[in-house]
């Protein structure tokens, strides 16, 4: 990748020429464009997609926003991208931050405020956790946002720790074996789901919104909240990271590598059906 000036999107420029970030941008770029083509996020032939890329401010959405336009920029994602940030209303969300942060990188984008705090703060009993509610909300929002714009597919910064997470909070408080996919069709059927950053590790999308110097604005609304369950799950998972570094690309690896055959669900293998080789 160039860096000459007129051969980078703006949300590269000033980037770092480490050779430790090059080396981080590269893969990001690659994982990113890898889980792209292996999900089939981009269909073969038919219009144009026009995605809506969700931006709440946080390392992980501009790790996503960048990513996309450095493909974009180089030819390699034929789609168009509209950033759109949800303003839920949350006391002291600094609201100028992201228009002018994506008016200066020169991104089209939207900006819709809708007072969804209000509502989870009157439904939520005390000391009890917002962020079922609220995402059910965000996700209601930007699905309206999405076809009022046009566009094919809502696509989520959710990493690679954020799947690993999510699978361990079913397996401990859920009673199943499911995570969030890189692709589905919501409820309606009318709009995909994608999560490009599904092989990316949240500790990379942190290094390079850090070194890029991108105003992060903190959730200040679920993230104040101590003893969530994924807070808890992550603890472990840190803890299993530390003593077996790698681990945690190991677990991902096996969700891509399920065997019905050899779990217990008679909805996805045909258990009864099994028989003897009559030969033997």
């Amino acid at each position: 990748m160039l860096d000459q000036p007129d051969e980078i999107h703006a949300l590269f420029k000033g980037a770092p020429q480490t050779t430790e970030f090059k080396k981080l941008r590269k893969r990001l770029v690659r994982q990113t464009r890898e889980a792209i083509e292996q999900y089939g996020m981009v269909p073969d032939g038919g219009p144009k997609p026009r995605w809506l890329v969700c931006l709440s401010g946080g390392k992980d959405s501009y790790t996503l926003l960048a990513v996309l336009h450095e493909l974009q920029w180089r030819g390699l994602l034929p789609v168009d991208l509209l950033a759109c940030n949800l303003d839920q209303g949350q006391p002291g969300f600094p609201a100028t931050v992201l228009p002018e942060f994506l008016e200066r990188m020169g991104v089209p984008h939207r900006i819709e405020y809708q007072d969804t705090y209000s509502i989870v703060m009157d439904k939520i009993p005390a000391g009890r956790t917002f962020c079922a509610l609220c995402s059910r909300l965000r996700r209601g929002n930007l699905y309206r946002i999405a076809r009022e714009e046009g566009c094919s597919a809502v696509v989520l910064g959710h990493h690679r720790d954020d799947i690993l997470e999510t699978f361990f909070m079913n397996l401990f408080h859920g009673g199943r074996l499911a995570t969030m996919p890189p692709k589905l069709v919501n409820e309606e059927g009318d709009l995909f789901v994608y999560r490009p950053l599904a092989h990316v590790a949240e500790a990379d999308c942190e290094r390079f919104a850090t070194a890029m110097k991108y105003p992060i604005i903190p959730c200040d609304l679920c993230g104040s909240q101590d003893g969530l369950q994924r807070q808890q799950v992550k603890a472990i998972l840190d803890g299993w990271e530390a003593n077996s570094p790698g681990r945690r690309q190991v677990m991902f690896k096996a969700l891509t590598n399920a065997r019905p055959s050899h779990l217990l669900d008679p909805d996805l293998f045909d258990f009864a059906g099994l028989s003897l080789d009559p030969k033997n």
